[in-house]
């Protein structure tokens, strides 16, 4: 339920709002807006009398959100919601965000280099796995802690932010202290543990969609992070399964402009993991940006036939470059832009 109050409501009548809703047992948060401000009541069970609030001095209206995932709804928000990172890279706005990098981290060495060589042709993000959940327990997991140490390293070296998954609660608060942003993957979608600890991190999260997650499952397990008093959510379609067996899963485009008109926080696309095949990355990763995405998320390896962990679907180099120019264009006319390049390399905070 949102409160709003009149465009010249005082501070003591704001606090008055705030006071009552929690005379009624619940939690309020002040919302200010560029007109007006509102006031959210978290923890509505459907008792609460709407009338009181209406009366109460300075109250415009009060307006139910009828959805089950209250912050995150264009009800409770109605702006976009813009995650700023350490290196100046904003995701949420007009520009479009390219994050990028190989599965998972193999070693100091080869991490660094790919870190140079995206950042060459405009990622501003480090994407790269220290923990990996694996379908087989035979595969390569990661390598952990050093996984992360080389991370931090290549962040230094290189000026672009990092983000990289946590497995479990414990290993939230551990990636917080080297990432910029703390990926919650698909299989982890509903480990409301873990969203929990990493909404309390105060760090950035990635929230990848469930692999047969529906649209308001997704947005539900955002909601997590939120009531945990953390906004800075980025959403992430990766594909879902299907029948089809052309490709590894069935990357729902349809999603970001589904999204986009239910929540006012940023999604991006991860054709990668999406279609599961070198060839399809660069066609649904323009395709995204035509959709509205607000960034990508792009495996690129060195030498993929080597690469320890979905080689399949990793870009080269030759090939990331490639795509950042084709989605510059497609950006470019549907009156967007890429974000910019970094300009010097450095640490990031």
């Amino acid at each position: 339920m949102l409160v709003v109050m009149k465009h010249n409501a005082s501070e003591e009548q704001i606090g008055g709002v705030v006071g009552t809703i929690r005379d009624m047992g619940y939690d309020a948060r002040p919302i200010p807006g560029g007109q007006r401000t509102a006031v959210g009541l978290i923890g509505n069970d459907g008792r609460v009398d709407a009338a009181r609030l209406q009366g109460l001095e300075g109250v415009l209206e009060v307006i139910p959100v009828t959805h089950a995932y209250k912050q995150v709804s264009r009800e409770w928000r109605e702006e976009d919601t813009r995650v700023v990172l350490g290196n100046g890279t904003v995701v949420g706005g007009a520009e479009i965000v390219v994050m990028a990098g190989p599965c998972a981290v193999e070693g100091e060495r080869e991490i660094i280099e790919i870190a140079q060589r995206v950042r060459e042709r405009g990622a501003t993000v480090l994407r790269g796995g220290a923990y990996k959940p694996r379908t087989s327990p035979y595969a390569f997991q990661g390598l952990g802690k050093d996984g992360l140490a080389y991370l931090a390293k290549a962040r230094q070296e290189t000026g672009l932010a990092v983000v990289t998954e946590a497995l479990d609660p414990d290993g939230a608060d551990l990636v917080a202290e080297y990432a910029d942003i703390i990926q919650i993957g698909a299989r982890n979608m509903q480990n409301y543990a873990l969203l929990k600890r990493a909404g309390r991190t105060g760090k950035p999260v990635l929230l990848k969609r469930g692999m047969s997650a529906t649209i308001e499952e997704f947005l539900l397990a955002a909601e997590y992070v939120l009531a945990e008093g953390n906004d800075d959510v980025i959403l992430c379609e990766r594909g879902v399964r299907s029948f089809d067996t052309h490709t590894r899963n069935l990357l729902d485009l349809a999603a970001i402009p589904v999204v986009q008109s239910l929540s006012h926080l940023p999604i991006i696309a991860d054709p990668s993991h999406g279609t599961g095949l070198r060839s399809k990355v660069t066609p649904m990763g323009r395709a995204a940006v035509a959709a509205g995405a607000h960034g990508l998320l792009v495996e690129v390896h060195q030498d993929p036939p080597r690469a320890k962990s979905d080689g399949a679907q990793s870009l080269y180099p030759e090939q990331f470059a490639e795509l950042m120019e084709q989605i510059g264009m497609i950006a470019r006319a549907i009156g967007r832009e890429l974000t910019p390049p970094l300009s010097v390399a450095g640490s990031a905070s």
